[in-house]
């Protein structure tokens, strides 16, 4: 399996696209992976329009982020962060609100679709954190976040019964309070989808880990590298919307590849060194075992 990404990638540095694949190891669950069940998300319509939507959007968050908040980078996370230090990967996209590769200290990460941990007035463009916000629904809402029910992947957790959560309005104006986060139905902001073609058009290859590739938020990325005719890796569990599209497609886990990977790596590097030290020190053996 590494043999067959090194064949493909080679020494060529990396743009990396994750998915929610690369965060289900930190206890946080995927839309479309084997085994999810069928989820239906709200839309940024249904948000916007309906004050009951927002009511139940915030009670279950609330009671989803006494849990999402606690979750930690895992391998895959800390693996990606080390390898931007060691100047293999030219950028990251993540398709996740999570803000675990940023914890993880990967630099320059564009987080495509936001993140979780801010909050942003729909009326106003105040933009606060969500700890804050979640110390205020808490003062309004004292013992809600005790309630359980399934987490969901966005951080929030399946409730029934939300019609006695109280919302908190902006501070600034009163308005509508919304994460700032891509809802579905919602596009993403144009100079961040500039941004990530910009690094698409930078990039020698293109890793995705852990999408399925369903929304064409991602796959326009992976169309845009096949255009340019740069390797195309793809590492998820099950299949994607891309796979027609790429050089190589392992149906795997994220952090189990990325840790043979990274040891292929370092063999490779170990053994080119040590084939050039003795191609430099020794020139006249190396003649000689070519002329006998």
């Amino acid at each position: 399996m590494p043999d067959q990404l090194m064949d493909v990638l080679g020494d060529r540095r990396l743009l990396v696209l994750t998915g929610a694949g690369v965060s289900t190891d930190s206890g946080i669950p995927d839309y479309r992976g084997p085994g999810s069940p069928v989820r239906t998300p709200m839309t940024y319509q249904e948000f916007i329009r309906e004050p009951a939507a927002r009511q139940r959007y915030w009670a279950r968050a609330h009671v989803g982020w006494s849990r999402m908040k606690t979750a930690e980078p895992n391998t895959s996370h800390l693996l990606l962060a080390q390898l931007a230090h060691e100047g293999r990967l030219t950028g990251l996209i993540t398709q996740n609100v999570d803000g675990l590769h940023t914890r993880a200290g990967h630099p320059d990460v564009i987080d495509l679709h936001g993140r979780i941990d801010r909050v942003i007035c729909l009326d106003c463009g105040r933009t606060t954190s969500r700890a804050e916000l979640h110390e205020r629904l808490a003062a309004l809402n004292p013992g809600y976040e005790e309630r359980i029910g399934e987490i969901a992947p966005d951080g929030d957790v399946v409730l029934d019964d939300t019609g006695d959560f109280r919302v908190a309005p902006c501070l600034a104006c009163g308005g509508r309070l919304k994460p700032d986060v891509v809802f579905f139905g919602e596009n993403v902001p144009k100079d961040r989808v500039a941004r990530c073609y910009a690094l698409v058009e930078e990039a020698e290859a293109l890793v995705v880990l852990g999408s399925s590739l369903q929304v064409m938020s991602g796959l326009r990325f992976v169309r845009a590298a096949r255009k340019r005719n740069i390797p195309v890796a793809i590492v998820n569990r099950g299949a994607t919307r891309g796979d027609d599209l790429a050089t190589l497609k392992l149906d795997a886990g994220c952090a189990e590849t990325l840790s043979a990977a990274q040891l292929s790596w370092r063999s490779r590097t170990v053994s080119g060194s040590e084939a050039s030290s003795r191609s430099t020190s020794s020139p006249i053996s190396s003649a000689t075992s070519v002329t006998t």
